[in-house]
């Protein structure tokens, strides 16, 4: 019973919940303590605080990575018309026109994106899982393929260069993404290397 009261305990630090002060010391018993632990102690958000950030940090990165802002000012409020979403779906889709723009809107809510799990889970727990040394790979490549990306959209200006950093993004992104699912990337890779295997 124990455990399954410090395993409640535990879930109700990880999404902000109230403690006890007791319990939460014992839980947070031989931590050592750094600036981050010092930002989650003075910055506690409510459950339905992190929420809304989780929600409109993703909805605008959402946003950011699905849209292009092709619109003039009277275009504005018919954007949320189904007809004119599902254009507009399939115009920001269209990479190869516009791919300077696409990158920097993609990169910028991925940004976003990425910044909405910190509401749900913290800043300090983003970092650890982000740093993980399943995972520190992987977060390492898509943060350099952001940074790349950005580069090529805003400094070099160069729409060859932007689409592939934008295709290297994804590529990393995705495997990102996979680094949190158990077996995924193994998974992934056997396949990959059994469709593209020369010899017969």
């Amino acid at each position: 019973m124990d455990k399954v009261n410090s395993a409640v305990e535990k879930m109700k630090m990880l999404v902000g919940m109230e403690v006890e002060e007791e319990q939460a010391t014992e839980l947070e018993e031989g931590n050592s303590f750094s600036f981050i632990d010092d930002f989650n102690r003075d910055c506690t958000l409510s459950t339905q605080q992190r929420l809304y950030g989780f929600a409109i940090c993703f909805v605008t990165g959402l946003a950011f990575t699905l849209l292009d802002d092709d619109h003039d000012e009277n275009d504005a409020m018919l954007l949320f018309t189904k007809l004119e979403l599902s254009i507009e779906l399939a115009s920001s889709l269209l990479v190869f026109f516009h791919p300077i723009k696409f990158g920097i809107t993609f990169t910028f809510g991925n940004l976003l994106s990425l910044g909405s799990t910190a509401f749900l889970i913290g800043p300090k727990r983003q970092l650890s899982m982000m740093l993980d040394p399943v995972r520190i790979y992987a977060t390492a490549m898509y943060l350099a393929s952001m940074i790349i990306a950005l580069f090529c959209a805003l400094y070099v200006h160069n729409k060859i260069l932007t689409l592939l950093a934008i295709i290297l993004e994804f590529g990393a992104l995705v495997w990102y993404s996979l680094s949190y699912i158990p077996f995924a990337r193994t998974m992934v890779s056997k396949i990959m290397m059994r469709c593209f295997d020369t010899e017969f």
